[in-house]
């Protein structure tokens, strides 16, 4: 009987260490999330399944053109994966022919589908704030981003982490960049 007892605090044990480091890996260390819509093609597309390294930024600040993803304010467990473009203490604009700027110099980056039609709250320049970060969808013209004021400029403490890892579909499966 003594053996059993044994046994059966020892499988408890186990399983309870199991699940405690269950627990800590998915609440500070990674998180799972799918994507849905197409704001971030072609980049991620609806449907992926991609992982959140949720560690990193205690070690690091974000950096420009980072995948990251933040919670929606306006509903609950919905998250929103977007491209770091400006970063704390920047000057960011759209003019109207849809070019970025970021402190009156134009940007030259490749993440953008398209033209902007759209730059929304961003065609006012606006002064990044400390920790504040103006984030895009690949997709310009299909995303809710920080052009819109739903979504508005992103606190550095609201982002979850860098999305680096694509896990479904398994014919896209990899790094994410």
């Amino acid at each position: 009987m003594k053996a059993i007892v044994k046994d059966v605090v020892g499988l408890c044990l186990y399983l309870c260490i199991i699940l405690g480091c269950t627990y800590l890996a998915v609440h500070f260390v990674a998180q799972r999330t799918m994507v849905e819509g197409t704001s971030m093609a072609p980049a991620l597309f609806h449907g992926d399944q991609v992982i959140i390294d949720k560690i990193s930024y205690r070690f690091h600040e974000p950096q420009r053109y980072d995948l990251v993803a933040f919670p929606y304010r306006y509903e609950q467990d919905t998250y929103f994966v977007k491209r770091i473009i400006g970063l704390p203490g920047e000057k960011v604009y759209i003019d109207a022919q849809g070019t970025i700027f970021i402190n009156d110099e134009a940007l030259d980056e490749r993440y953008g589908l398209e033209r902007i039609n759209q730059p929304g709250n961003a065609l006012t320049p606006r002064i990044l704030g400390k920790g504040e970060y103006f984030l895009l969808g690949d997709n310009r013209n299909d995303s809710m981003d920080s052009r819109d004021s739903r979504v508005g400029l992103v606190r550095r403490n609201e982002i979850i982490g860098k999305v680096f890892l694509r896990i479904l579909p398994l014919s896209s499966a990899g790094r994410v960049e």
